[in-house]
């Protein structure tokens, strides 16, 4: 079977990346071929490009796509060919692709209510505010709760899901267009980091008390604006790094500015059974289901135009998801 796959066979710019015909071997034990209809585009995939998460060279790309079963491999009794399935969050690297083999302790069934776009556009992301929201910091109704780049993937999904908790969502954006797509998908207030302050807007928000959680994605940028908005005994939640890596969390620092906790979770810890990926794969298509989670796939780019869709994620000229579609 002839596939096209995007690889890197050096880190650095969108310019490394390449398309690569090849044949794919038949599925081995405990594996399936799927033929890809959609594939999720993240933030972690330009992390992969760019060296930041180091993988062995050469290397595929991506680690969420939706599809159908072609083959079925020796051993597999949960899949048949023709079934739609689903995947995110590794093992391995390799889901930029017109097709894959892929181990069926990490692949789940597509729910029947939703297209594949839509599981490539929200399967990845959901699970990453799933386990921010509800197991790394479990929001309560009634908390205000701040959340950095909520025009991107995950903010607008993360401004519904706290909604649908009864939390006070507050969102950081840059821009009027930014801030109001945020103030449409769930949250009370969003700051426009481009020109508000992004911790005293947070304490005239809050009444001076501020909030006991941030969700920060950006990392080096944000560092300071999240330490100063929170309240004591508030947690600092660190999930990515689009400007670059935060500096150092020195001890000291988090007692004197009120006993605050900080954390650097990954969506792999959180899902690393295959209950707790099924787990967490089912809370968001639930909360699909029930209307509580609308996306905005804003972008799709053929699988031919990958590096484009790095620069444009890259130097933030997109809003909400986006996706690749094989050709």
């Amino acid at each position: 079977m002839k596939v096209t796959s995007v690889r890197i066979h050096a880190a650095g710019g969108p310019e490394v990346l390449q398309l690569e015909s090849h044949d794919l071997p038949d599925p081995g034990q405990g594996e399936v071929t799927i033929r890809h209809t959609a594939i999720g585009f993240n933030f972690q995939d330009i992390y992969t490009r760019s060296g930041l998460y180091p993988a062995p060279l050469p290397s595929g790309l991506g680690t969420e796509a939706a599809g159908v079963v072609e083959k079925i491999g020796p051993g597999v009794t949960d899949f048949k060919v023709g079934d739609r399935v689903c995947y995110a969050s590794g093992p391995i690297l390799g889901a930029c692709s017109s097709a894959r083999n892929y181990p069926v302790a990490r692949l789940l069934h597509s729910p029947d209510f939703m297209k594949d776009d839509e599981i490539a556009a929200i399967l990845l992301k959901g699970m990453t505010v799933e386990y921010l929201m509800e197991r790394c910091y479990p929001v309560k109704a009634g908390q205000h709760v701040l959340m950095h780049a909520a025009a991107g993937g995950v903010g607008l999904l993360a401004g519904q899901w706290g909604k649908s908790m009864g939390a006070h969502m507050i969102g950081v954006a840059g821009g009027a267009e930014k801030v109001a797509l945020a103030k449409a998908n769930g949250y009370e207030h969003c700051i426009d980091r481009k020109e508000e302050d992004i911790a005293a807007r947070v304490k005239e928000i809050t009444g001076g008390k501020g909030v006991p959680v941030v969700y920060d994605s950006v990392g080096k940028d944000s560092f300071d604006a999240s330490l100063n908005s929170l309240m004591p005994r508030g947690y600092f939640v660190s999930f990515g790094t689009t400007t670059g890596a935060p500096p150092p969390v020195a001890a000291g620092t988090l007692q004197k500015m009120g006993s605050l906790y900080f954390t650097r979770p990954t969506l792999v810890t959180y899902t690393a059974s295959t209950q707790e990926l099924r787990d967490s794969a089912a809370a968001v298509f639930a909360m699909f289901k029930k209307g509580a989670l609308k996306l905005s796939i804003n972008q799709r780019y053929a699988l031919g135009d990958v590096a484009k869709a790095h620069a444009d994620l890259e130097n933030g000229r997109t809003t909400g998801s986006s996706v690749l579609i094989p050709g």
